[in-house]
């Protein structure tokens, strides 16, 4: 295989996780966040939780297992907790959108390329999105830099 890919089963875990993680951080985010950061929150919830609707349907249908919500909020605790070093909490949400973004675009990406037609059209479907959370993250960001250099 040609292009970098990872396995129907992975990826559905990984999502699945991923997806879980965003919804908690951003719930945390509503109670902590700065106006900016809560209204990016909102549509973080609201989006992945589509996205997680959907992707367990799919795995349903793909005879995938999905972890169950107990498993997937233990990984999503682990990724939350790497939230905070010693900034405020708007930049440290910001921060791990951009990373978690750019992991979950780089893993969207390779599930493109699934050999389960399903997987390969909901990867694909959902990249302009991800795409779309990763350029509003670095824009919070720079808009961050900019009010604290001043």
């Amino acid at each position: 295989m040609s292009k970098d890919t990872i396995d129907a089963k992975d990826f559905v875990e990984k999502a699945s996780a991923k997806g879980i993680a965003e919804i908690e951080t951003a719930r945390m985010a509503l109670e902590e966040g700065g106006p900016s950061v809560v209204a990016f929150a909102r549509m973080m919830i609201a989006d992945h939780t589509e996205a997680n609707d959907e992707l367990k349907a799919i795995a349903r249908r793909a005879n995938l297992e999905i972890a169950d919500d107990a498993t997937l909020m233990d990984q999503a605790k682990a990724m939350i907790l790497s939230v905070r070093s010693g900034e405020s909490f708007d930049e440290a949400y910001i921060k791990n959108q951009i990373n978690a973004h750019e992991q979950t675009t780089n893993l969207f990406e390779r599930a493109s390329h699934s050999e389960i037609p399903e997987i390969s059209a909901f990867a694909r479907q959902k990249l302009p999105k991800l795409h779309e959370h990763l350029h509003m993250a670095n824009e919070l960001k720079a808009r961050q830099d900019a009010s604290s250099a001043h």
